[in-house]
């Protein structure tokens, strides 16, 4: 059996999983914030190694056919291929949509000469959402706003799981330097975001490393640039919160149980990511999942409000921006493609979008 479909194994958690490492990704402003607090108390840890094997390579070993069926899949989605994009009408200077990955693995924020000098060329960049960017603003939107995080009514996370699962997510915590009664009233989402990144990206966030769009907005702010925003953190944690408890539950306990493996779901999503081929991501995710998991409800609620939906947001928020032109638009590589993506949302309201390689 290849490792990818040892990862299939247990119900459906790899799809669990997958949509939670999206979701960590979707999160990455609050757990950067985090983690850059937690840095205080581990400035001095050594930054374990990443240990993630390629799937894809597993794939081409123990299961060509797979691989190729996933090919195929990735061929047919619309948009399917590239991270950065030129979009232009009317007189206004052509503006550009980049797909981002919210990580800070070298391979992801290095970017191409292409995407550099688009950068460069721009008078205003756009990321998701510029909470970030002021720790202030960030801490008083959270505030406003406590049970988006926390529980607030005495609810406790170990109260909603079983004594069973209690135990696992007690242990894993304690494995990864978390104690589970510091962390007894957080939102099972937000836990999710944190324990589904490798400790490699962990330590390196504690230590101080920006992820790609964090980077990105302190470059263009150094070179004299507006930075503007698409969403606001309240906008990214509600849309967590608008799916029901026991999901989250679930998708943290079978994230916990996978364990290691989990690093090789984020190893092979740099790879893709790194051949820009962003309509790989889903079709590749949907491969491990077992026939007949009946989570198609669960997975067409979470593809609206963590993905579709919010690319409908962004599409709205980018498009007084994109009138102005000049623009560089940075949002996470999974919001690009489909029919429902960033590219068709922008073609369908009149723009022109073509791929600059």
């Amino acid at each position: 059996m290849s490792r990818l479909r040892a990862l299939a194994a247990a119900d459906h958690a790899a799809l669990l999983s997958l949509k939670l490492l999206a979701a960590a990704n979707m999160l990455f402003l609050v757990i950067f914030m985090i983690l850059c607090v937690m840095a205080a108390g581990r400035a001095h840890a050594a930054t374990p190694a990443c240990t993630g094997s390629d799937l894809l390579a597993t794939l081409e070993k123990n299961d060509p056919a797979l691989l190729e069926r996933i090919r195929r899949e990735a061929a047919a989605t619309k948009n399917g291929e590239g991270l950065l994009w030129k979009i232009e009408r009317g007189v206004e200077a052509p503006s550009f949509l980049f797909g981002t990955m919210h990580m800070t693995d070298p391979r992801v924020t290095g970017l191409t000469q292409a995407a550099e000098h688009a950068l460069e060329a721009s008078g205003t960049l756009v990321i998701e959402t510029t909470d970030v960017l002021d720790e202030a603003r960030m801490m008083a939107a959270l505030a406003a706003e406590p049970e988006l995080m926390m529980f607030t009514d005495g609810t406790t996370l170990a109260s909603l799981l079983s004594p069973g699962d209690a135990a696992i997510v007690a242990s894993a915590l304690e494995e990864r330097g978390i104690p589970a009664d510091s962390v007894s009233r957080m939102k099972p989402w937000m836990l999710s975001g944190m324990v589904a990144l490798p400790a490699c990206e962990m330590a390196r966030k504690a230590g101080g490393a920006p992820v790609l769009d964090v980077m990105l907005a302190r470059q263009a702010s150094a070179g004299g640039k507006d930075v503007e925003g698409l969403e606001t953190i309240a906008d990214q944690l509600r849309a967590m919160a608008s799916l029901p408890m026991e999901f989250h539950i679930k998708g943290l306990v079978e994230t916990l149980k996978l364990g290691e493996q989990l690093n090789d779901v984020i190893e092979t999503m740099i790879v893709l990511y790194e051949r820009e081929a962003t309509g790989m991501f889903w079709p590749l995710l949907r491969a491990v999942l077992p026939e007949g998991s009946g989570d198609a409800i669960g997975y067409a609620a979470f593809e609206e409000a963590l993905i579709t939906g919010r690319n409908r947001t962004m599409a709205d928020g980018a498009e007084p921006l994109l009138r102005r032109g000049n623009a560089f638009i940075a949002v996470g590589a999974l919001h690009l493609p489909g029919p429902e993506g960033l590219i068709e949302l922008l073609r369908a309201a009149g723009y022109r979008v073509s791929r600059v390689r």
